[in-house]
């Protein structure tokens, strides 16, 4: 999952148009490789955005729940914490937590052949 993509289902105030399409895009940057796509495939891109947008908006006004509605500014201040927590808070100089799942160890560098003079 793309980190930048955000949960858009079951907010109170309601997702925007714009929030559905920021999401989008990210989406179609993600599964394409382009940040930005050349000339010949901006048509494309923006065709794709437009459609997945529209998907993903039919989508969250269809979803139901019986869970109450989330509030936003109380979630962002959960994933502030979470992040704190993960990578550290400079301002309050706390460390951020050590990483052990997931972490490559580093491969001894390959004895490079010398060219015979």
């Amino acid at each position: 999952m793309c980190r930048n993509i955000k949960t858009l289902f079951n907010f109170d105030p309601p997702v925007t148009d714009e929030e559905v399409r920021a999401a989008s895009l990210q989406f179609v940057r993600k599964i394409s490789g382009f940040n930005k796509p050349s000339k010949a495939n901006e048509s494309l891109f923006q065709d794709a955005i437009d459609e997945i947008a529209g998907v993903s908006a039919r989508l969250l006004r269809s979803l139901e729940t019986n869970a109450p509605p989330k509030n936003r500014e109380e979630e962002a201040a959960k994933a502030k914490a979470r992040s704190a927590e993960r990578f550290g808070d400079e301002r309050s100089g706390r460390p951020a937590k050590p990483l052990t799942a997931g972490v490559r160890k580093q491969r001894r560098p390959e004895a490079v052949p010398q060219p015979l003079a």
